[in-house]
């Protein structure tokens, strides 16, 4: 099961949980790849659907059924937002609590699980994902790309951490292109 938002950019995704993170992040228009999906319920419910059969699969638990309002969809592109921020390793003022549960395991382990219902159990997800990528060390490979007109958030699989573009054949050679011509105008005049 892959994840729709991230795979119409065709970007490497994320591990694990993680992914319906950058999934999320993903959501937003960019260029010419699609619409914002969290625009209208008609977009953001079948983003959502498949988004949730592939969290569960990458945790191992049951697809959740949860149904989107159109007032929910205001308030996720603002915690998109906030997300975005975080990526790029902003500080950011959180929205309010958030609610999670702690499950226990038949094999005494302990599981922090989303709760709520529609957009507040996906932001319940979100931030969850997050705090066990952060704990998995994971998180700082979550990125955004440098390139302004791009802004998708791309896993980073570099030996050292140091990705800055989500590829760097289109959005690294366009941005050092450009780079280069301001450097040859700058020396030339």
């Amino acid at each position: 099961m892959s994840w729709s938002g991230t795979g119409r950019f065709g970007l490497r995704e994320a591990p694990g949980g993680l992914g319906l993170v950058q999934d999320f992040v993903n959501t937003k228009t960019i260029g010419d790849y699609g619409p914002d999906l969290l625009s209208s319920t008609e977009l953001a419910q079948p983003w959502l659907s498949r988004a949730l059969a592939a969290w569960s699969a990458a945790r191992g638990l049951d697809v959740p059924e949860i149904t989107l309002s159109e007032g929910d969809l205001a308030a996720l592109r603002e915690v998109r937002s906030l997300f975005e921020q975080l990526v790029h390793g902003e500080e950011v003022s959180a929205p309010g609590p958030v609610r999670t549960a702690l499950l226990p395991g038949r094999d005494g382990s302990v599981r922090l699980a989303p709760s709520g219902a529609g957009g507040d159990w996906l932001v319940s997800a979100l931030w969850t994902e997050t705090l066990l990528a952060q704990q998995a060390k994971t998180w700082p490979r979550l990125k955004i790309c440098r390139r302004e007109e791009c802004g998708s958030a791309f896993y980073d699989v570099s030996r050292n951490n140091s990705g800055v573009w989500h590829d760097v054949k289109t959005c690294g050679n366009i941005s050092n292109l450009r780079a280069s011509r301001e450097r040859k105008r700058a020396a030339a005049g």
